[in-house]
């Protein structure tokens, strides 16, 4: 019974910390410079928020990718986190293709992906 203040202390200390919120900076990329027709990965990469419960979903056209993988969840010193999400597409021009990233710190926001070509 004498871990039960240590438990409420670390519980205060982690709600505490928890209480400070950092919008996410999101990147929406492809690994290969983008090209129709061409198979690729597109990449949505989620860095210094807190705290870390995020939630991180690639679409093309309103619907989500298939086959997404996501990196595990890191942090820095500063107890800001990141992580990388990615799913293999092959662009197309009449296609639309997004991040849709949903954080406590800000409502669900989507983020394009820009092909420059």
């Amino acid at each position: 019974m004498k871990f039960v203040p240590v438990l409420a202390l670390m519980a205060a200390l982690y709600w505490t910390a928890d209480s400070k919120f950092q919008s996410p900076t999101v990147q929406v990329y492809s690994y290969k410079p983008g090209q129709y027709g061409m198979p690729n990965s597109l990449i949505c990469h989620v860095s210094q928020f807190h705290p870390p419960d995020i939630t991180v979903k690639l679409f093309k056209n309103g619907r989500e990718l298939p086959d997404a993988a996501e990196s595990d969840l890191s942090f820095e010193k500063n107890w800001q986190f990141h992580l990388t999400k990615h799913a293999p597409f092959t662009p197309n021009k009449e296609d639309k293709y997004y991040c849709q990233v949903i954080h406590a710190s800000t409502p669900s926001k989507n983020i394009d992906w820009e092909p420059n070509m």
